[in-house]
């Protein structure tokens, strides 16, 4: 019977881990901006990763910016909903073409 007792708290104390407090992180790390993945056509290596990141960063707001060359998609987290246009015009300046929304 001890080992039937012991069972279950193994199965609590391993179910505690991977519950609230994991999902409670992950909420907060969410709810710091709003991440908007967009498409972009031309990148084609680190360089144009970099030149597209640092353009769409300039943007008032922009906290975090991820540009992909292999899927061409750029992944931006900012404080609030960015204005499409704005991000189209930081994407032209780099030398690329903002395609729309991924």
């Amino acid at each position: 019977m001890t080992a039937q007792t012991e069972l279950p708290q193994a199965e609590t104390t391993g179910s505690c881990c991977g519950g609230s407090s994991c999902g409670t992180t992950q909420a907060a790390d969410t709810q710091a901006g709003v991440t908007t993945v967009y498409q972009v056509k031309g990148m084609t290596c680190g360089h144009c990763e970099g030149a597209v990141s640092s353009e769409i960063s300039e943007l008032p707001g922009v906290t975090s910016v991820k540009a992909v060359t292999s899927t061409g998609q750029v992944t931006v987290i900012s404080e609030a909903p960015l204005d499409d246009e704005a991000v189209r015009a930081a994407v032209d300046e780099a030398g690329y073409e903002l395609t729309g929304r991924a």
